[in-house]
């Protein structure tokens, strides 16, 4: 390592200011500051010297995300042919994911590295997270010039263009998603699109839910051999890293335990979508309605309830940031999901749009909270 530092120290001013790579520091002080801790406090008043900077922080929610990943490697083969092995089922997967993986993180890559040089800042590291998310939230059939669009448009338009990294108002991730939703819905909804090879076709958990009606959700699952624990282990169609619940725990764990995620998010999506839940269950007899009789626990570990929950409403830069805030943004977003899964049915997966809707009044909610502790105080010296 040593060898390597003073190779990068005797590299550095070749990319200063009035050197023929000058345009290039963006990418020399990523490589850097990806290998080693910067050294750079700030020149005058207080400061903390931290070795976790934002590129570790974003380095752990990786690996928190990895646990995912395996599995929905594991589980692109599975669903093709449950007799395989788990090697071979692994390798089908990663065949499968790897290129999509590959795409979204070098067309988001250039995206970054073409801003930051633009604009003569560094290159921002939330890509990090980034491009790994995009693979994760997508079906494994996803065509890779689609990821390519719906990265561009997610990078550029869900962040670049409000500034970057810590200016954007909403995820990134999910603004491609949403894209690809609205854009391409034949590809990213219906039964087809969650097979691997041509000749097998399954339909998600959530779209068996919202097929019937005058029939209870939780017969139609039973009846289509999806039992809880399936569904919470992750042996089902789905997008490739929302699958498990258990793997996504896993992930959560890692972040609340580093404090990278907050908890009072993550506890007030649960409050709101256990508060709903147990709402619609109550008119799910005066309904035809099947996702009215969806409980708590079935939402929990459909669709991408528990990978939203703990991955993307959490996101440090477009949730709020006051903690009386967070509980606030929390609760909406749960309750909101529920709701849309619940009372339409044509679009059961309702935690992209609940966590969207989030970010946006994320600003309202924390400036609805300074005004109120503004408030009390004035009342408290008054």
């Amino acid at each position: 390592m040593k060898m390597l530092r003073n190779f990068l120290d005797r590299m550095h001013p070749k990319f200063k200011n009035g050197t023929k790579l000058e345009k290039y520091y963006p990418l020399f002080e990523m490589a850097d500051t990806f290998m080693f801790t910067p050294d750079d406090v700030t020149k005058s008043g207080p400061h903390v010297r931290d070795a976790v900077d934002l590129k570790r922080a974003m380095i752990v929610v990786v690996l928190a995300l990895l646990p995912t990943f395996f599995f929905g490697l594991f589980n692109i083969g599975y669903q093709e042919d449950a007799t395989r092995t788990i090697l071979q089922n692994f390798m089908v997967g990663l065949k499968i994911t790897l290129p999509i993986l590959i795409v979204a993180y070098g067309v988001g890559g250039f995206w970054e590295v073409v801003f930051a040089i633009v604009r003569k800042h560094e290159i921002n590291e939330g890509f990090l997270v980034t491009g790994f998310l995009i693979p994760l939230i997508v079906p494994p059939t996803i065509p890779l010039w689609m990821v390519a669009v719906a990265t561009s448009f997610g990078v550029v338009i869900g962040k670049e263009i409000f500034g970057g990294t810590g200016f954007n108002i909403f995820n990134p991730a999910l603004v491609a998603r949403a894209f690809l939703f609205f854009a391409y819905p034949g590809a990213i909804s219906g039964d087809s699109v969650w097979t691997v090879v041509d000749g097998v076709s399954k339909a998600t958990p959530l779209a068996v839910a919202a097929s019937g009606v005058n029939t209870s959700a939780i017969d139609l699952l039973v009846r289509s051999n999806f039992s809880w624990l399936d569904m919470f282990y992750g042996f089902i169609p789905g997008s490739i890293g929302e699958t498990s619940t258990l793997a996504i725990l896993i992930g959560a764990v890692i972040l609340l335990v580093t404090r990278i995620a907050s908890w009072r998010i993550i506890t007030g999506v649960m409050i709101g979508m256990v508060g709903i839940a147990l709402l619609t269950n109550l008119l799910a007899a005066a309904s035809s309605n099947p996702m009215l009789a969806l409980t708590p626990h079935y939402h929990l570990v459909m669709g991408g309830f528990a990978f939203g929950m703990v991955f993307m409403a959490t996101d440090p830069v477009s949730a709020a940031q006051s903690n009386a805030g967070r509980w606030i943004y929390g609760i909406m977003i749960g309750g909101l999901a529920v709701m849309i899964r619940s009372v339409n049915p044509a679009f059961p997966e309702g935690m992209m749009l609940a966590i969207l809707l989030g970010n946006a009044f994320s600003p309202m909610i924390d400036y609805m909270v300074l005004r109120r502790h503004i408030k009390r105080r004035q009342q408290r010296h008054a």
